[in-house]
């Protein structure tokens, strides 16, 4: 008999957003576009008013059952000093997300990755890099080491193109469920990519990315930017 999944049909996921306020500028990671994306969360959200956020249920069809995610994005919650621990409290998994476009984003995730991991211990966790798209990227694949101090994975992502949109998604289903043989039987309803990537230059950053992983990790993430 097929071994059952230990997921349960609707599992909450938390949106960590690594957000740069300095008065009144504002850098934001791509987060909410990236929620948007799913066109079922985009129909079905919800507002919740005691914390201040909007939820969005995406759904996923595998061959061990539909999963549902909520996720939560902290709309710009962030900006005013951090997130209170109920935005976390009953997280399952989390997604960190920075900008590739604007390095103090990448720098601000120990932050965010600490404040998740005090309140929610033990959950998986994956590091992305939104706005690969973005042909002139401030942090470089070869770049990005915290997510190998961590142990976490990491995925480059492009919210406006829709590209690696599901894999985090299924990285964080896998670890919920304890099985690596669950896998999507249908491509998520995703609304039509804004842009178009290059993906032969992606292809590249990949390629750094994987040559990466084989050096000694730098004492300070700031070493990798010299």
């Amino acid at each position: 008999m097929p071994r059952k999944s230990k997921i349960r049909s609707e599992s909450v996921l938390y949106f960590i957003s690594c957000c740069v306020y300095n008065g009144a500028f504002c850098a934001i990671t791509g987060k909410t576009t990236f929620v948007k994306r799913h066109l079922t969360g985009e129909f079905e959200k919800k507002y919740e008013p005691t914390i201040g956020v909007e939820v969005h249920p995406l759904d996923f069809f595998t061959n061990c059952g539909k999963i549902r995610f909520y996720c939560w994005d902290t709309a710009g919650q962030e900006k005013f000093g951090g997130l209170r621990d109920g935005y976390y409290i009953h997280g399952q998994c989390a997604i960190i997300m920075f900008d590739v476009t604007a390095r103090l984003t990448y720098k601000n995730v120990p932050t965010w990755h600490r404040d998740l991991c005090r309140v929610c211990e033990n959950i998986p966790i994956v590091l992305c890099g939104n706005k690969v798209d973005v042909k002139n990227r401030q942090v470089k694949a070869k770049q990005v080491t915290f997510h190998r101090k961590k142990n976490l994975q990491y995925y480059e992502i492009s919210a406006k193109s829709n590209y690696n949109f599901e894999k985090p998604f299924l990285y964080l289903a896998r670890k919920l469920a304890g099985d690596q043989n669950l896998h999507f039987v249908e491509s998520p309803a995703l609304a039509p990519p804004e842009v178009q990537i290059d993906l032969a230059a992606q292809q590249q950053h990949e390629a750094e990315l994987a040559a990466a992983a084989s050096q000694p990790l730098p004492d300070d993430d700031d070493d990798a930017f010299e």
